[in-house]
């Protein structure tokens, strides 16, 4: 044959491949992992283990380095290459003993958790008025001669997470700018049976800085209800938190190298680090489980992208996002290359998708994206949407990565978020089953198919 005819073929041959739709190129693949997921059970063996044997992993903590030492070994068990754990300072919070009560005009105690990051009270508590607030309005409204000397309780009603996290995280320091001596937080979730919930807070520079806590929705009810028929609450608060020196961790990185452009990488992960309560089973070993447990199924099945598929644990998302930071300094100039990047941080509930965040045109990159979610209608998970990424790949979404997100029902995610219930019961083994088939569907193409997702079929012609 001579080299006209060669270059006439391979020619038609990429036309072939570019012209027909990504579902058609990879359904085969695509029904394999799918099958294969949907009776896996290595996934919620793993995500037992690290629930159940290793428990909650705040940065700083003995429990995130066994659970890093564990994470690296499984990565090589499943099948992993190049797997490194770099290391990373991490911000080192301690809660130490807690406690309040209620002094008048009734003696009862409060079940509180401390808010991550919070200072402690003097070694003696904090005994004070309690005045309830349901807004930031209503805060300055009652001004200085209305807060100072006293705790501040913020009972706001649950409006969706984005919009009530704020009186957490800047609530103490609103508070404290009017002379408060403490705060209260409402916890930010919809459902409470006598649960809080915590979550870092955000000391505003230049404000004094003061002891927070989340209190359960029925014990701010309570206050609220108190405080409205006229009586002066009273409350006692005690807390022996304390921030340590910052710690060494690490984030968790496995591979699966590419068959054809190994430089060129599809990153999915999920963050490793929990809150110092319950096991972080939704928060987010659920995130880390399912992507590891794709990358083993790709692995499993002999499908060997073309470009490398990196598995990534990130550390410390939960109060600083170092890991993140960590990750984009390690990748260096290696950056441009990374075709896509994929966070599952919203639990593993029935998954419906996938979100997207990208630069350049984003009408054709969600075009080939659904033609990819084409291949899950079968698990009902065919939805892209504009607005993906998350917290630990935002570092490099900012040079330009795009950014999705499995996104799920979140029916009850904020139920268990940041609270002792987070254990891996929550899980239901059929919808993490339908996340890995997610995951791995959605990985394995990006990191195969013939074009890039940042260039579009027609620039290859």
């Amino acid at each position: 044959m001579n080299k006209r005819a060669i270059v006439f073929f391979a020619g038609a041959g990429l036309l072939a491949q570019t012209t027909s739709t990504l579902a058609e190129q990879y359904h085969a693949s695509a029904s394999k992992l799918i099958d294969a997921a949907l009776v896996d059970q290595d996934g919620i063996q793993k995500l037992s283990f690290l629930c159940d044997r290793i428990g909650n992993r705040l940065s700083g903590s003995p429990a995130l380095e066994r659970a890093v030492a564990w994470a690296a070994a499984q990565m090589k068990a499943d099948g992993l290459s190049n797997v490194v754990t770099p290391r990373v300072k991490v911000p080192h919070w301690v809660r130490g003993n807690e406690s309040a009560a209620l002094l008048e005009p009734v003696a009862k105690p409060l079940t509180i958790l401390g808010l991550g990051g919070s200072i402690a009270t003097p070694r003696k508590g904090i005994t004070a008025e309690v005045v309830a607030v349901s807004s930031f309005e209503e805060l300055e409204k009652r001004g200085r001669a209305g807060v100072e000397g006293k705790i501040v309780l913020f009972n706001a009603a649950y409006e969706g997470y984005n919009r009530t996290v704020v009186f957490r995280t800047a609530g103490p320091s609103r508070a404290a700018r009017l002379g408060a001596v403490a705060a209260l937080v409402r916890s930010i979730t919809p459902v409470s049976l006598q649960s809080p919930h915590t979550g870092a807070l955000e000391y505003a520079e230049g404000f004094p800085k003061i002891p927070a806590a989340a209190v359960t929705i029925e014990d701010a009810l309570l206050i609220q209800r108190l405080a409205d028929s006229g009586n002066t609450v009273v409350a006692h608060l005690e807390m022996d938190a304390h921030l340590a020196p910052d710690a060494e961790s690490s984030n968790v990185i496995g591979e699966i190298p590419g068959s054809e452009l190994p430089d060129e990488i599809v990153v999915i992960g999920g963050h490793l680090d929990s809150w110092d309560v319950g096991a972080g089973a939704q928060d987010d070993g659920s995130g880390c489980i399912t992507a590891l447990e794709a990358a083993h199924l790709i692995h499993q099945l002999g499908l060997r992208p073309r470009r490398t598929l990196r598995v990534v644990f990130w550390t410390n998302e939960e109060n600083g996002g170092a890991g993140g930071e960590a990750y984009r300094a390690w990748a260096g100039p290696s950056v441009k290359n990374h075709v896509a990047a994929i966070e599952m941080d919203g639990g593993a509930e029935k998954p419906i998708g996938f979100g997207l965040t990208a630069n350049g045109d984003l009408p054709s990159i969600l075009a080939r994206l659904r033609e990819i979610g084409g291949l899950l209608e079968r698990i009902d998970a065919a939805s892209v949407q504009p607005g993906g990424g998350g917290a630990d790949i935002s570092p490099i979404m900012a040079d330009g990565v795009p950014g999705l997100a499995l996104r799920t029902v979140g029916t009850h995610y904020f139920d268990w978020h940041h609270s002792r219930a987070d254990t891996v019961d929550k899980v239901n083994l059929e919808d993490l089953r339908a996340n890995i088939a997610a995951m791995a569907v959605m990985a394995y193409v990006l990191a195969d198919m013939p074009v890039p997702l940042r260039q579009t079929p027609s620039s290859t012609r």
